[in-house]
């Protein structure tokens, strides 16, 4: 193979994988070089790498093969879930390799492109009424799992999701970190489990490791310190009082989840950040343009809560920032508000400044 200057030698990976699903998890850590301070080491564990496009393809694939295991799920059974988007497209792409049918209920706010993409692989996709927020879709996937007798996923509830981080991602850091610093580990939270996994995993091997959490300010439930009034069965009974609408799509529903619930009762993280919707869209467009890597309003988010633990680390400090998904499922949502579809002036100038193949 000939040597190609700037190209890392590329031999495979020296294995054929039997299904999608074999290829989820070993996502990388990426420094940042041109947005991260000077003396500050900052790394982003890309999530998008995952064969579905996030981190939810972790749980998705942990849940149905728990389910599957301990004989709660049947074979052909429906299976049906609540979710912004994220979930649902990991959960779309298990059921169509293992062959289930999936219902998932998802508000009407999230974007276009998330119900199209589980819809590609299969899925069908009931739309809620915004207005009734994550509770009104979460109810909605109960009801219709228990008047057709459908396994209902549970993201919210299940162990399956946070023991998926503590048997995987966590691992994979401490791995990528071996005799490295590792000063900081940067995160929000959707369904609660990859911080209450890798929260785990860091707490035993790297407690020198200070967790950052973050949430929306526009939501700031765990802030608050308000309980979350809660069923039985741990669901949440009702929207928590301290919820507002927010921009970050994927992050903090209108309850606190119950699987988050060991982080707060634990107290597995070191300091909780607030961050304004605003602030996500800033940063994940800075990450586009001045790293090349793209990530959704909520990877942007948790940068954007990185950059300022950077801002005050000491120096020689080494930081890692979660980054959950990719860009490309927020195109009908504001992170791509500022994005031009047709050629702005200087692109009609550039086009304009040779005489051929020009659109009138």
């Amino acid at each position: 193979m000939p040597n190609i200057q700037g190209f890392r030698t590329i031999s495979g990976q020296n294995r054929l994988f039997d299904s999608v699903l074999e290829t989820v998890g070993n996502t990388p850590c990426i420094r940042v070089n041109n947005l991260a301070p000077d003396g500050v080491t900052l790394y982003v564990k890309a999530e998008f790498f995952n064969p579905g496009g996030s981190v939810k393809d972790r749980l998705a694939l942990n849940i149905i093969e728990t389910a599957e295991s301990n004989g709660s799920l049947k074979p052909g059974q429906t299976v049906v879930e609540a979710t912004s988007g994220n979930t649902g497209i990991g959960l779309a792409m298990v059921c169509a390799q293992k062959g289930y049918p999936l219902v998932i209920v998802m508000a009407d706010s999230f974007s276009i492109e998330r119900r199209k993409l589980m819809r590609m692989m299969g899925a069908k996709v009931v739309l809620t009424p915004r207005a009734a927020k994550g509770l009104g879709m979460y109810q909605k996937a109960v009801e219709l799992a228990e008047s057709n007798g459908w396994f209902l996923a549970q993201q919210f509830e299940s162990a399956a999701n946070a023991d998926i981080h503590e048997a995987t991602t966590g691992p994979e850091i401490i791995a990528d970190f071996k005799g490295q610093r590792l000063d900081y580990f940067v995160t929000g939270y959707g369904s609660g489990g990859t911080i209450a996994g890798v929260s785990r995993v860091l707490r035993k091997e790297r407690p020198e490791t200070k967790i950052v959490l973050s949430e929306p300010a526009d939501a700031s439930l765990l802030a608050s310190g308000t309980v979350q009034a809660r069923t039985s069965s741990g669901s949440p009974a009702s929207s928590h009082p301290s919820w507002q609408p927010h921009p970050i799509q994927g992050w903090t529903p209108d309850f606190i989840p119950f699987v988050l619930q060991e982080v707060v009762d634990k107290k597995n993280y070191d300091q909780l950040i607030p961050v304004a919707g605003s602030e996500g869209l800033e940063w994940a467009t800075k990450l586009a343009q001045k790293e090349g890597i793209m990530t959704g309003i909520s990877g942007g988010a948790s940068f954007a809560v990185a950059m300022k633990v950077a801002e005050n680390a000491a120096p020689g400090s080494v930081i890692l920032c979660m980054i959950a998904d990719s860009a490309e499922r927020y195109i009908t949502t504001p992170l791509f508000d500022a994005i031009e579809e047709d050629m702005n002036a200087e692109e009609l100038a550039l086009s304009r400044s040779t005489p051929g193949f020009q659109i009138p």
